[in-house]
């Protein structure tokens, strides 16, 4: 039996979303007055994703102790439609997404962190805040993964939604940057037109690994729990 059941992990973890976005608004950044505002970054856009999910979960555990023992399909009905919201969710953003901007942020802070992360911004971001944004994002979503069984979609339809999530990001990114003749991201600045195209793509094909890596995780996780529980029979 867990330790902590799964309902309280789901309302903490969205507790602790709701404390990070509120912070992170409150930042008095230059960054966040410009056009686009806190929303031209794929970390702010992402820590929202995650806010959403862990709030549809928390609605679902609700939902469902609300319904228990109520003999009524139309209820029902509507409670699987927002477990299918929440699948398609968890297998489309919150784990490709989290898991990219935990990736290759300290990827690139690793190998350089003024390409993505200026030391200027330790100014504005506490380091708990920055963990928060940056690292917490990923065992978050794998203890959700972990918890809760999620029924992925067709492969390919999974990948074109994801890819259509990083193509339009790549395509807000361009239109910041023709409105205001800055790209969001240091690195952008220091390559030129070319390999910005090949960034861009090699970004774009990252974010659909990690589509993948997700899939393979949960299948994993499930086919693995429900062997040992055939083996305890």
């Amino acid at each position: 039996m867990a330790l902590i059941p799964s309902q309280v992990l789901r309302v903490a973890i969205l507790l602790s979303y709701f404390s990070i976005l509120c912070h992170y608004k409150a930042l008095d950044m230059p960054a966040h007055q410009t056009y686009g505002g806190s929303w031209k970054f794929l970390t702010f856009i992402d820590l929202v994703i995650q806010a959403v999910f862990f709030g549809l979960c928390v609605l679902i555990d609700v939902s469902s102790l609300l319904t228990k023992g109520a003999d009524s399909r139309e209820q029902e009905r509507q409670l699987k439609k927002l477990i299918g919201l929440r699948d398609w969710m968890m297998a489309v953003l919150a784990f490709p997404v989290g898991a990219f901007v935990v990736f290759t942020f300290w990827t690139l802070y690793l190998y350089d962190r003024e390409l993505v992360y200026p030391k200027l911004l330790d100014n504005f971001i506490p380091q708990w805040l920055n963990h928060g944004m940056h690292t917490t994002v990923l065992p978050f979503i794998i203890i959700e993964m972990r918890t809760t069984h999620h029924r992925y979609p067709r492969r390919s339809w999974g990948l074109a939604a994801v890819c259509l999530f990083g193509v339009g990001y790549v395509l807000w990114t361009c239109w910041v940057h023709q409105v205001t003749g800055v790209w969001v991201y240091p690195v952008l600045e220091r390559i030129t037109p070319l390999a910005r195209v090949a960034f861009f793509s090699a970004m774009t094909a990252v974010i659909c690994i990690m589509y993948v890596l997700g899939e393979i995780l949960n299948g994993y996780i499930w086919d693995h729990t429900h062997t040992e529980k055939v083996k305890g029979e």
